[in-house]
């Protein structure tokens, strides 16, 4: 038996429908990448967005054609997003801090039939446009004025190809909510991209689980900043999730440093922020050079690498802010725990909730986890046992786009998420480390995470990385890369020494050393891969001993 309930599609359009309907006058704030701030609402970007739509199909885009956005985080980069979504084609968010040939790569493996760029990455594209045969138009998001020099007959700016198009009548939904929605490429760090294709569906759902209260519980009287890209897993999707409840939108553009942050933070009164570890010490260092107060800051979610205990500390203890750690990959939409305390840690002191907080959090509801063993068993919950993080929900990748990889899940439907947990009994999940990252030395398993985000708090220390360096005896030993913040200098016995008692004396580094750069990702994680690369010919002076 069938329940008696309207089809209603859970498609994207129906979000953004919503926020102009119930919540049209809230404004959204952008830097824009001309310069000055730019001001809308909901209301105005709904109606662009349908002129998108009307573009668009005037061009050729039809269902299922893949259109790419090169962009920042702006108003003008939602109104295309929902443009493009609203009428059944797939929006492609392309990430512009990969190497040219990487980004053209990943273009034509999704054959991209359109690509709106913004004025900073227009040259990337004309320069390189022999390595985009399938694209036929090129959209710049900016006016004539601004006009890039090599833009041809198959670049539009975008404000005239705007200009005099209706704002309604788009056809707009009205297809299945299983229709694709977006596609996403993971960084690569194993080997080629590969896409990650949602359904509107998918969508809809991740924006319900990211509104609950102990998820993000986000609100009509929130202002929000999202730093996370909306190249990054749709900006951790923010960009549904605002809309939704009426949030006030404040896109930082192209200016993520920490000053530029910290004005946004101050003029809009934004209560709620999110963003990788990377932003959130450069703001400190920021409040911490000038004597800054945060006023309004009350919430920050942390996520894409392990946050140092330090971080949380300061932002609470100095500013009174509260930081959410958080766990989530391209595959999972891509939230897929959050650090909210249960009633037993909120009543500890701060004090005794800080081990807690180190972890990455629990999954709400719409998503499972279980640890696995290497042969598949399941792995007990006990908070000691390490294993093969498994993940499976509504959210959740089944495939990778053109079966890249071929299948993806096992026999349960379960997706191996390629990281090491341990699970506690009350469901809180921590990662350990990358199970291409886990150091295995004498047969037992040393976190590179944890001497990280211990080693990253060392009042001299910038960023800290750990990797693995062959050893003639326990087969791997950990070596601790540090980059110094600016005017510091260190011995690597000052580090051992603010290790010591912290971590087991096995796990203990064999050796520190100092590096003017600790290169990161294009998704703002520290780069393990080209970490290991530079360090190939290392090999271990001998064991260094606390001071």
């Amino acid at each position: 038996m069938l329940g008696l309930m309207q089809d209603w599609p859970l498609t994207v359009d129906k979000i953004l429908d919503h926020g102009a309907l119930r919540h049209g006058h809230r404004e959204v704030v952008s830097r824009s990448v001309e310069g000055p701030i730019v001001r809308t609402t909901y209301a105005e970007i709904h109606a662009r967005a349908k002129r998108v739509s009307h573009a668009l199909l005037e061009m050729g885009i039809r269902p299922g054609d893949r259109v790419g956005t090169l962009a920042w985080n702006t108003a003008r980069h939602i109104e295309i997003w929902y443009g493009i979504m609203a009428i059944g084609a797939v929006c492609h968010t392309l990430n512009p801090r990969l190497h040219p040939d990487q980004l053209c790569w990943i273009a034509d493996h999704a054959g991209d039939k359109a690509i709106f760029t913004d004025l900073t990455f227009a040259p990337i594209l004309f320069a390189n446009r022999e390595k985009l045969p399938q694209v036929e138009r090129f959209i710049v998001m900016s006016d004539e004025a601004h006009r890039p020099a090599g833009a041809g007959d198959d670049v539009w700016m975008y404000e005239e190809m705007l200009s005099g198009r209706p704002t309604d009548d788009a056809p707009w939904g009205g297809f299945d909510e299983t229709t694709a929605c977006g596609l996403c490429y993971t960084s690569g760090t194993t080997g080629d991209p590969k896409g990650v294709l949602y359904s509107h569906r998918s969508n809809f759902l991740h924006t319900l689980l990211t509104l609950q209260t102990d998820v993000m519980g986000l609100s009509a009287t929130d202002t929000i900043l999202p730093v996370v890209p909306m190249f990054h897993a749709n900006a951790w999707g923010i960009a549904f999730s605002a809309p939704a409840v009426g949030a006030k939108l404040v896109m930082p553009g192209s200016r993520m440093d920490g000053p530029a942050i910290f004005e946004l933070l101050e003029t809009e009164a934004v209560t709620f922020s999110a963003a990788v570890p990377t932003v959130w010490q450069m703001l400190l260092q920021h409040l911490e050079s000038t004597g800054e107060k945060l006023t309004t800051l009350k919430r920050v979610v942390i996520g894409g690498s392990a946050c140092p205990e330090s971080l949380i500390r300061a932002f609470h203890d100095k500013y009174g802010v509260d930081v959410r750690h958080a766990w989530g990959m391209t595959e999972t939409s891509p939230l897929g725990t959050l650090g909210a305390p249960d009633a037993e840690v909120a009543a500890l002191p701060f004090d005794q909730q800080v081990p807690w907080r180190m972890k990455q959090g629990r999954p709400p509801l719409g998503v499972e986890l279980m640890l696995k063993d290497d042969e598949g068993n399941k792995l007990p919950e006990d908070g000691e046992t390490y294993g093969h993080l498994m993940v499976r929900g509504g959210t959740v990748a089944s495939a990778y786009f053109k079966n890249a990889g071929g299948d993806i899940l096992d026999a349960d439907g379960w997706f191996d998420t390629g990281d090491v947990a341990t699970i506690d009994p009350t469901g809180c999940m921590q990662i350990t480390d990358r199970a291409k990252d886990v150091i295995k030395s004498g047969g037992e398993w040393i976190s590179t995470i944890e001497i990280e985000n211990i080693a990253a708090g060392h009042p001299k220390a910038l960023l800290a990385a750990v990797i693995g360096i062959a050893h003639p005896k326990w087969d791997e030993r950990p070596l601790l890369l540090v980059q110094l913040k600016p005017g510091q200098t260190a011995e690597p016995h000052e580090f051992i020494t603010h290790l010591s008692g912290k971590i087991a004396k096995w796990w203990m580094p064999d050796d520190v050393i100092f590096v003017d750069e600790i290169p990161l990702g294009a998704t703002g994680k520290i780069d393990k891969k080209l970490i290991r690369a530079r360090h190939a010919s290392y090999r271990f002076p001998g064991t260094l001993q606390p001071a």
